[in-house]
């Protein structure tokens, strides 16, 4: 161990203080500690910093570092949801009729009001044999014939139930249908 001398810097044995040395008196050392205030020790409760690049952080900023990095844990914990809580997404089918051929040219409304039905019957049926518990069927606006036309057709289902889809990301234009999944035998 070596000896303790004005201008050291010194830790407290079992406390959180340290500092710089500024008078030594035989065995009776004082100190100001990073916080300014003048203590006294005797030498064999210090211990010298043996490095003049160290930093030691006072007990206060110990502190305030823990509880801002509590803060910042509360703060950016998600929500983790468990397997039951997440929600499967539905399984979207876009009717318009721009999405479904090339070009409508040659093509009366009522071939295009048939082609978008025939689209909607085989994507539900395709929903209910590979067990997709919703589909969201995005008809648009327009004057409502479409739309008039798929709740005709869902309504010779038994085992869905059909509401408005998500009005926040549909709008009025889609519906959602959910189908009632049986338990295979």
């Amino acid at each position: 161990m070596s000896m303790i001398k004005v201008g050291d810097v010194v830790s407290v044995l079992d406390e959180p203080i340290s500092g710089k040395v500024i008078s030594v008196i035989g065995n009776e050392v004082t100190i100001e500690s990073n916080d300014g205030f003048d203590m006294m020790f005797s030498a064999n409760e210090l211990v010298k910093e043996e490095s003049d690049n160290l930093i030691v952080p006072s007990y206060e900023e110990v502190q305030k570092n823990l509880q801002q990095k509590e803060i910042f844990k509360k703060k950016s914990k998600k929500k983790i949801l468990k397997p039951k809580e997440r929600s499967v997404p539905a399984m979207e089918v876009d009717l318009h009729i721009h999405k479904l051929v090339k070009s409508t040219k040659g093509l009366s409304n009522h071939d295009m009001v048939t082609l978008q039905l025939d689209t909607a019957k085989r994507q539900l049926d395709f929903a209910i044999n590979k067990r997709i518990p919703s589909v969201v069927f995005i008809h648009g606006v327009g004057q409502g014939v479409l739309k008039e036309e798929l709740q005709y057709l869902f309504g010779r289902y038994d085992n869905i139930r059909i509401s408005d889809a998500d009005y926040k990301k549909y709008g009025l234009g889609a519906m959602e249908i959910y189908i009632i999944q049986n338990p295979r035998n």
